[in-house]
């Protein structure tokens, strides 16, 4: 069965005529004679909409009983059994009750694809699953209700439902979108006018996106090489020198002329990886791209000039920044470098040639130093004793060969000698052989003079292959050094890197890798103290006591060394050395930074407490106190009569002011308990209705509590930390939950925990911010009233911890919020 399409209506905020876009297409086609049905469409009692829905055919909803309350969802069952051609379902992003098919509508809206039915669908971009995160710092609030993005980039059709801010308000305010009575709330916070231009901007970059990922499929299938300017890019080729710095600032430059202009900086590495960057210049390199507003890609390619091409018409590119040649004009005309070869190459791609402080410079050659003194010394003696030598034997032996084999003999001398002694002795050899070839064996006989043509040719190309052969075995034998040393020193930072990643900041683990993969007897990290005194604070084996002691030392700061005993690098190798050094560098910043924020956050949880707490003593507990000693005073008074029901009223003030006193200083010292470690737990096995019920019983308002537990369920617990703990957790409850409604208490028994759930119907707390709940002396600045010091929540999670169980909370359905106490299961004994 062919999958059914999907059609997604995309919106900035609520308000924008999303549904009312939806309903209008399906008028449409229910005109044209397409089966349409309603399968979820939400007015929110807007008439227009309702207005746009008469005449087309709804299926009717299913409703859900949870939790004492009804519910209304998208009937799946039913719809699928009509089939229609094409289905309307409003808010993608919705969350069903618990007991639906499906968690989230979007995937009853994939269960009718899969039946080969079309959906049409609504969502805002505040709800896609991406940019939940950046619509939370637009508009401070976190949508609790997610689609994943892959669901609606998957959809046939995006079609935005556009609207400015300034009418979308004006909508508002004319009671188009909300009930007067909410208008000027929602206008002064999520519908401010900054907010909606920040998600209209969003909602339109994330469809150029979908849009440019269209356009590039398209490209795609029909093989389109050519560049489609649809959006400037530019895209600069660099080489980490100090002019990359240049180009880039330059591309930065260009693309702020335009708005939606992207640059992109690219740097090209070789398939051996023998003239890569080194990890931290890339790393410096990425770095200064993404200062600079643009973004960093590598690619691999022998041949430079094709992979920027290339990388530049896949990305749809329209201009390239080349920076103008090192290389003098002279050598540019013989060999044209990269630069030249991509404007020759770059068709329809705008070229801009940059000039730099280091352009037409030239460039000095020079020898490579990879071969000892010593091999070069013998590659010279080589040179000239091996042609002589083999010259000898080549005469005596006259009478069995000819010139093309002692011509093929004399260049195996010079191939020897590069192998040896590299490129300029293999030079000396070539230039040898061709004399002592014209010499001895190319008539006539030893005179330089030549008398055919044909043997100065011979002669001659014998020089320039040889030294062309001699050019191809020193860069090989070069270039497999180059790779043997690259790769040792690559194995030795991986393990490196893994030593330190895995040691937790262990100097003793970095000193004993150091001497390990360095071939050292000992190694210590120094610091200088007072008076130029060594402190030693790491050492490893025979570690040096000083820098003077030792034989390598590398710098990790201005006062600390790393010296290493019994070993001496090669200049080429002090990259590792200097690499520990690094990583000895960041190991002692890390382990500063995490003493100084554990003493920050001591501090501030230091001052926290004290000020909570003097706020407590000013308020919570002087309000009662002043209670009573006004009661007191006024019974004491010898001026005043006071009736019988006067003073059971005073007593009354005494006795409840006297329960609170009571209440906070329990709080204040179980909290102290918790905190220093005294608090003492004996775990018996209780029944948990037992217990809850005698909790909630002794609550003010406990009748309004419903207890749905089996009497049979028993859990391992402290009976008299579990009572503080349910009442504390439903004394909360109370608080918030509206007079009238009830707060419902369930559980649930698995093999090894028990689940209890205490859910109330009051506003319920945002998802940012419930971590808070536990704090102590922590209200969330919404209590009706000025009860309480904040410590009930954070008393209750501290007793549930001690027994060995947690406390975590989730959204009530339908509004408010569920305390989830798990704790421990009796252990069944076996039969």
């Amino acid at each position: 069965m062919e999958r059914g399409n999907l059609r997604v209506y995309l919106g900035a905020a609520p308000g924008v005529g999303k549904t009312f876009a939806m309903l209008d297409e399906a008028q449409r086609r229910v005109s044209r004679g397409t089966d349409v049905v309603v399968a979820y469409v939400e007015t929110h009692g807007r008439s227009g909409t309702e207005r746009e829905l008469e005449g087309l055919e709804v299926v009717p909803r299913r409703r859900v009983c949870y939790r004492g309350t009804q519910q209304e969802e998208m009937d799946l069952a039913a719809v699928l059994a009509r089939n229609p051609a094409v289905a309307l379902v409003d808010e993608l992003a919705h969350t069903n009750v618990p007991g639906s098919g499906f968690a989230k509508r979007w995937q009853d809206v994939e269960a009718l694809r899969d039946a080969g039915i079309e959906v049409i669908t609504t969502v805002n971009i505040q709800h896609l699953a991406s940019l939940n995160d950046v619509t939370e710092a637009i508009t401070g609030v976190r949508q609790r209700e997610t689609v994943p993005d892959a669901v609606v980039r998957s959809a046939d059709q995006i079609e935005l439902v556009d609207m400015s801010p300034q009418a979308l308000r004006r909508r508002m305010a004319h009671g188009n979108i909300y009930a007067p009575d909410k208008v000027d709330a929602a206008q002064s916070q999520f519908f401010r006018e900054g907010n909606l231009t920040a998600l209209r901007e969003l909602a339109l970059l994330w469809l150029a996106d979908r849009v440019d990922e269209g356009l590039e499929r398209y490209r795609d299938q029909h093989r389109i090489a050519s560049s489609w300017p649809t959006r400037e890019r530019i895209v600069v080729p660099v080489a980490g020198g100090p002019e990359s710095v240049t180009l880039m600032r330059r591309a930065a430059r260009i693309a702020s002329r335009g708005s939606g202009t992207q640059w992109l900086a690219l740097y090209v590495s070789r398939h051996d990886g023998l003239t890569a960057l080194a990890p931290d210049q890339l790393a410096q390199l990425r770095d200064q791209t993404e200062e600079l507003g643009g973004t960093l890609h590598t690619v691999v390619g022998d041949d430079p000039a094709e992979a920027i091409l290339a990388f530049a018409r896949g990305e749809n590119a329209t201009q390239l920044i080349v920076g103008a040649s090192r290389r003098g004009r002279g050598s540019t005309l013989l060999r044209p470098g990269v630069g030249e070869r991509v404007i020759a190459g770059a068709g329809d791609i705008d070229i801009h040639i940059v000039t730099h402080d280091y352009a037409r410079a030239g460039t000095r050659w020079r020898a490579a130093e990879s071969l000892s003194s010593h091999r070069r010394r013998l590659g010279f003696v080589f040179a000239v004793v091996a042609p002589a030598i083999l010259s000898a034997l080549l005469i005596w032996t006259a009478d069995v060969h000819g010139l093309p084999t002692e011509s093929m003999a004399l260049m195996v001398v010079v191939v020897v000698t590069a192998l040896i002694g590299g490129l300029v002795p293999a030079v000396v050899a070539a230039l040898t052989s061709g004399v002592l070839l014209n010499l001895l064996f190319t008539p006539p006989l030893h005179t330089l003079t030549i008398r055919e043509p044909e043997n100065a040719f011979a002669i001659l190309l014998f020089v320039v292959v040889g030294i062309a052969v001699s050019t191809v075995v020193d860069t090989a034998a070069r270039r497999t050094t180059q790779a043997a040393q690259a790769r040792a020193e690559a194995d030795a930072l991986t393990v490196l890197s893994h030593s330190v990643l895995n040691a937790d900041d262990d100097l003793d683990g970095l000193l004993a890798s150091a001497c390990e993969l360095l071939n050292a007897r000992g190694a210590s990290l120094l610091r200088a103290g007072s008076g130029g005194v060594q402190e030693v604070l790491a050492s490893h084996g025979a570690g040096p006591e000083s820098p003077e002691q030792a034989d390598l030392v590398a710098t990790v700061d201005s006062r600390t060394t790393l010296a290493l005993s019994g070993t001496n690098l090669p200049a080429s190798d002090r990259g590792l050395l200097n690499a520990y050094a690094a990583y000895a560098r960041v190991m002692d910043e890390r382990r500063a930074a995490r003493a100084a924020e554990a003493e920050r956050r001591q501090l501030a949880e230091t001052d926290r407490t004290r000020t909570a707490l003097l706020a407590a003593v000013s308020h919570d507990l002087r309000s009662p106190l002043a209670a009573v000693k006004v009661a007191v005073s006024s019974l004491r008074s010898p001026d005043i009569v006071w009736s019988q029901q006067d003073e059971a009223d005073l007593l009354e003030t005494i006795e409840e002011s006297t329960d609170k006193l009571t209440a906070l200083v329990a709080n204040l010292l179980d909290m102290s308990r918790i905190s220093t470690g005294t608090l003492r737990v004996s775990l018996l096995r209780v029944s948990l209705a037992s217990v809850v019920r005698n909790a909630v019983r002794s609550l003010e308002g406990g009748d309004r509590i419903e207890v749905d537990l089996d009497d049979e369920t028993d859990v391992m617990a402290d009976p008299g930390l579990l009572d503080r703990v349910v009442a504390n957790v439903c004394e909360n409850a109370l608080k918030y939950t509206p007079r009238g409604a009830s707060i419902m208490l369930d559980c649930a028994v698995t093999p090894h925990r028990t689940l209890l759930r205490i859910a109330d119907g009051g506003p319920g707390v945002q998802d940012r911010d419930r971590h808070l709940l536990f704090a102590p002396f922590q209200r969330l600045g919404d209590v009706p009233g000025p009860d309480g010091v904040g410590l009930g929540l954070a008393v209750a999670r501290g007793f549930t911890e001690a027994m060995g169980g947690t406390i975590t909370t989730e959204e009530t359905p339908g509004g408010g919020l569920t305390f989830v106490l798990e704790l421990q299961s009796p252990v069944q004994e076996a039969p």
